[in-house]
C-alpha cells in the first residue's frame, strides 16, 4: 500500500515536472519568435542601408586616371563598403538599358560619349545616416575638394529607410514588451504551482531547525536546470518552425547566421534561467513566511 502511494506521488512530481518545464519552454518559444524578428529586422535594416548607393562627379579637367587614383584611395577609408571606378565606357553601358545597344546611344550624341568618368560608392550601414553621409561630404571635400564637382545620393531613400525601420522597430518593441509582460506572468504562475505541492516538505524543513539558505538551494538549482532545459526545448520548437516555413511556403525565407543562431540560443537559456531562479525565489519565500495552518 505505501509503496502504491509512493509510486503514485512519484509519478505526479514527474508529471508537474514535464508539465513546468514544457509550460516554460512554450513561454520561450514565444520570446524566442520576437528576439528572432529583432535579429531578422537588425539584418533586414543594415542589407537595405548597404544597398544606397551614391555618385562623386568631378570636374571636366581631371581625367579617368585621376580619378581611378582618387577611386584606389577611397577604398582605403572605414566609411565605404564599395568603391567602383564607373569610366564613360561602363557608364554607358548601364545607361542604354536591355533594348539598346552603346553605338545607337552614341549616335544620337554624334559618337561622343556625353557620360563622365565617375566614381560609385556604398556606404557603410552605420554611416547611412544624415549624421554620417554629411561626414561623408565633409571628408570628401576636405581631401578632394578641388578636384570634385558633386556629391550626390538619394536624400529621399535615406530618410525613408530609417524612418520606415524606426517605425516598425517600435511596432516589434510594443509587442515583445506585452509577450515578456505575459511571459513573466506564466512563468511565475506556473512555478508557483510546481511548489504549492511542496509546500509542507518545505515548512516541515523549516521546522526541523534548516536555514532559509539550505531549503532554498535545491529548489534554486532544480530552477536553473528548467530554465536551461526549457531553453533547448524552446530553440528546438524555434528551429522546427523555421525549417517548416522554408520547406513549406515558398515566399518566406528565413535566412539566420551560425552567430545569430548562437545568440538566440543563448538569450534563451539566460532569460530560461533568471526567469525560474526569480519567480522560485520569490515563490519559496511566500512559503517560507507562511504559518503552519495558512498552508490547508
Amino acid at each position: 500500500m505505501s509503496k502504491g502511494i509512493e509510486k503514485t506521488g512519484k509519478k505526479g512530481l514527474r508529471t508537474s515536472y514535464v508539465s513546468t518545464v514544457i509550460g516554460i519552454s512554450l513561454v520561450l518559444f514565444m520570446i524566442g519568435l520576437v528576439l528572432a524578428g529583432v535579429i531578422g529586422l537588425d539584418s533586414l535594416q543594415r542589407q537595405a542601408r548597404e544597398n544606397l548607393h551614391g555618385d562623386l562627379f568631378f570636374k571636366s579637367e581631371y581625367n579617368p586616371a585621376d580619378i581611378k587614383q582618387v577611386a584606389q584611395e577611397l577604398k582605403s577609408w572605414d566609411c565605404f563598403k564599395e568603391v567602383v571606378f564607373v569610366s564613360p565606357e561602363r557608364a554607358i553601358d548601364e545607361f542604354k538599358g536591355s533594348d539598346q545597344n552603346s553605338s545607337e546611344i552614341l549616335a544620337i550624341f554624334e559618337g561622343e560619349n556625353p557620360l563622365p568618368p565617375t566614381i560609385n560608392f556604398r556606404p557603410l550601414s552605420s554611416f547611412v545616416t544624415k549624421k554620417g553621409m554629411k561626414e561623408i561630404e565633409i571628408r570628401l571635400n576636405n581631401k578632394y575638394g578641388d578636384m570634385l564637382a558633386e556629391v550626390n545620393y538619394d536624400k529621399a531613400a535615406l530618410e525613408e529607410v530609417n524612418l520606415g525601420f524606426k517605425q516598425f522597430a517600435f511596432l516589434i518593441l510594443v509587442v515583445a514588451s506585452l509577450l515578456i509582460v505575459i511571459a513573466v506572468a506564466m512563468i511565475n504562475n506556473t512555478i508557483r504551482l510546481a511548489l504549492y505541492s511542496k509546500r509542507f516538505t518545505i515548512k516541515t524543513m523549516q521546522l526541523v531547525g534548516a536555514t532559509s539558505g539550505f531549503i532554498r538551494r535545491p529548489f534554486l538549482k532544480q530552477a536553473v536546470y528548467q530554465g536551461i532545459v526549457s531553453g533547448i526545448i524552446g530553440m528546438a520548437f524555434l528551429m522546427t518552425v523555421f525549417f517548416a516555413l522554408n520547406n513549406v511556403l515558398d515566399i518566406i525565407e528565413i535566412d539566420m547566421k551560425l552567430m545569430d543562431v548562437l545568440l538566440l540560443f543563448a538569450s534563451l537559456l539566460i532569460i530560461g534561467c533568471i526567469l525560474t531562479i526569480v519567480s522560485t525565489w520569490f515563490a519559496l519565500n511566500k512559503y517560507l513566511r507562511a504559518k503552519l495552518d495558512d498552508l490547508y
